[in-house]
């Protein structure tokens, strides 16, 4: 690689990097306002015209707060297991492409990539329980290491169908495959099932048992303060974006939109970012509509029906492939 191209790719990761922290901020603020609506609230309305200020005020406030640090907690995995889990998420961004021919890292294997680092974050939140030294953080971490091991097997074999109909794991030739049709109708099991998973790997209501406050406190972050909370905050906001992205990618034809009258002339980014955010705003109202499961139904879901109907999935698409 050149000076320039190295320069190139330093410019794309700083853009995509600050995009998505600015993103984080106001998805915030965009949930707490959705779901007040939906409760007969109006969410922030304070700082600033209709509350726009909000986000920027509490991360001022979360920078500012006095960082406690339990006396008995192991305090090297308690400073670095925040730190695991956002770089793990925003590793992730290098895969992504925004529009044809802009991603960080072009990889042939950017599925099985995400994969991996969504296993990475998972350390954070298992160490963070451990670290903290609480019976309540441990508790959560338990939690949160069961249910990615069993969700993350539902969430991969949900994409093989895809990988199997786009002949590729590369994001990029994934989108270029549904030219004709999103993957959505061709695999609409796959895509329940992903969705179910990715509400699972983000540890989103109804599936947010690792953190579950009528229980646990915060679980696995009950001891964290200050930023060391900010960071799980981001990382849990970065992973919803992460995942919804590769939902669009996978399922839902990616940046691709409409290319007739005034529709075609809205450019491909604007797409791909209008479906992710439809994907966000399905999180949130999941989370204002069900009640969060008992972690022995959470379990049963994911073992007794996700990977067995993942599986008859991928038999089935292999079967309709070979008959073709």
């Amino acid at each position: 690689m050149n000076v320039t191209d190295m320069l190139w790719t330093l410019l794309k990761v700083f853009i995509v990097v600050n995009v998505l922290m600015i993103h984080v901020a106001y998805v915030v603020y965009f949930e707490r306002k959705v779901i007040g609506h939906m409760q007969a609230r109006l969410g922030p309305m304070r700082v600033g015209w209709h509350g726009l200020l909000q986000p920027i005020a509490d991360g001022i406030k979360l920078f500012f707060k006095e960082d406690i640090i339990p006396s008995q907690s192991d305090r090297p995995i308690f400073y670095i297991a925040p730190i695991i889990g956002l770089v793990a998420v925003l590793s992730s961004l290098a895969v992504i492409p925004l529009w044809e021919g802009f991603s960080i890292a072009n990889l042939n294997i950017g599925i099985l990539y995400i994969l991996a680092l969504s296993s990475v974050g998972a350390y954070s939140i298992i160490l963070a329980g451990w670290a903290s030294n609480s019976k309540y953080s441990f508790l959560g971490g338990l939690r949160s290491s069961a249910q990615v091991i069993s969700y993350e097997i539902a969430m991969g074999l949900s994409l093989v169908g895809v990988m199997m109909l786009a002949g590729s794991a590369n994001l990029t030739d994934i989108v270029k495959a549904q030219s004709e049709g999103w993957f959505l109708w061709y695999q609409p099991v796959a895509c329940l099932i992903f969705v179910m998973s990715a509400m699972a790997e983000t540890n989103r209501a109804p599936f947010d048992l690792p953190e579950a406050e009528s229980e646990l406190v915060a679980g696995y972050f009950t001891e964290y303060s200050s930023m060391r909370f900010g960071l799980f905050f981001m990382a849990e906001y970065a992973g919803m974006f992460i995942m919804s992205a590769l939902g669009t990618i996978c399922f839902l034809g990616g940046w691709s939109g409409p290319d007739f009258g005034i529709f075609a002339h809205v450019p491909k980014v604007v797409w791909l970012l209008l479906k992710i955010y439809g994907c966000i705003f399905f999180y949130f109202w999941i989370r204002a509509t069900l009640p969060r499961y008992r972690y022995d139904q959470l379990m049963a879901l994911g073992w007794k029906v996700f990977i067995p109907l993942a599986l008859a999935n991928i038999v089935v698409t292999g079967v309709i492939k070979l008959w073709k």
